[in-house]
């Protein structure tokens, strides 16, 4: 017991602090007290506690929580939050819904309303297939560019947008390119002259095919144009640039041609309000590629 005592009550040389009469590998353990501003901080931050679940939702319940004096919740703070947004943006859209899409393009203010909300809508329903910057991919329109399947205008842009491709909406905007080699429309001598022909439009140091330039004439320039130029109102892709949906190699552009491509954009009336719709397309058309009226 006087051992113990001793050990407890021995004063360590270096810091002149007792011990607690621990000792580890030669290590003693100082008796040194918590500091006073730590149990200060310790007690404001248990009184703060108590005053926290006495004020806001906390404590939890049987039929869920303590609802907290100050009635304060998550839901209703976001409705608060959402209310706020309704009431700026109410400032805008009646002036929004009352202009025509040249008055809206004229008026700074409105077309900068009109860009953040059809940013905020392009992000959460078209990135997914045309990419975060319109970009597109691989069978997905690039939308930064000049060229147009449908047209580029703000109107055109509305109307593709809220009709679709190939979709399930009345009016749909519909066109269907023949399966020239699935459907034996043509044999693969003559699919492979129409794509030296179809390479000879975009790279004037391509051979050109005298039978290539007959077949594309009699096959194709209804929809493509004589020079393949396209035409908007088939949905016909201009040949003559050298910007491609489904790849511009000769083997993408034989398997267009002998097998055809049927992509679909989905009708977005119904699913987006027309407020959106309008704000989606001219946002769309802002992104460098859009036509003028």
């Amino acid at each position: 017991m006087n051992d113990d005592m001793h050990k407890k009550n021995e004063v360590d040389p270096h810091t002149g602090v007792e011990t607690t009469g621990h000792e580890w590998d030669g290590i003693k353990e100082l008796n040194t007290p918590t500091p006073r501003w730590w149990l200060w901080v310790l007690y404001v931050t248990i009184i703060w506690s108590v005053g926290y679940w006495i004020v806001y939702p906390a404590w939890p319940t049987f039929s869920g929580h303590t609802e907290g004096t100050f009635g304060w919740t998550q839901h209703k703070q976001l409705a608060q939050s959402q209310a706020e947004i309704v009431e700026r943006q109410a400032q805008y859209l009646d002036r929004f819904r009352s202009m025509s899409f040249e008055q809206i393009m004229a008026d700074e203010e409105i077309y900068a309303f009109a860009i953040a909300g059809g940013s905020s809508a392009f992000k959460d329903n078209c990135a997914t297939c045309h990419g975060t910057g319109g970009a597109g991919s691989k069978g997905y329109p690039n939308l930064n560019d000049d060229d147009w399947l449908w047209g580029g205008s703000v109107k055109e842009i509305h109307d593709t947008i809220r009709h679709g491709v190939r979709s399930i909406h009345d009016e749909t905007l519909y066109s269907q390119m023949p399966a020239f080699g699935k459907d034996e429309l043509l044999n693969r001598e003559e699919i492979v002259a129409l794509v030296d022909h179809v390479v000879s439009l975009s790279d004037t140091s391509a051979e050109k095919s005298a039978k290539g330039s007959e077949l594309f004439a009699t096959n194709c320039a209804s929809c493509h144009g004589d020079k393949g130029q396209g035409l908007t109102e088939f949905g016909a892709p201009d040949l003559s640039d050298q910007i491609w949906l489904y790849g511009g190699s000769r083997k993408d552009i034989f398997e267009s041609i002998y097998n055809s491509r049927f992509g679909v954009m989905p009708t977005w009336e119904g699913r987006l309000d027309d407020d959106t719709v309008r704000q989606l397309s001219i946002y769309v058309h802002s992104l460098g590629g859009g036509e003028q009226e």
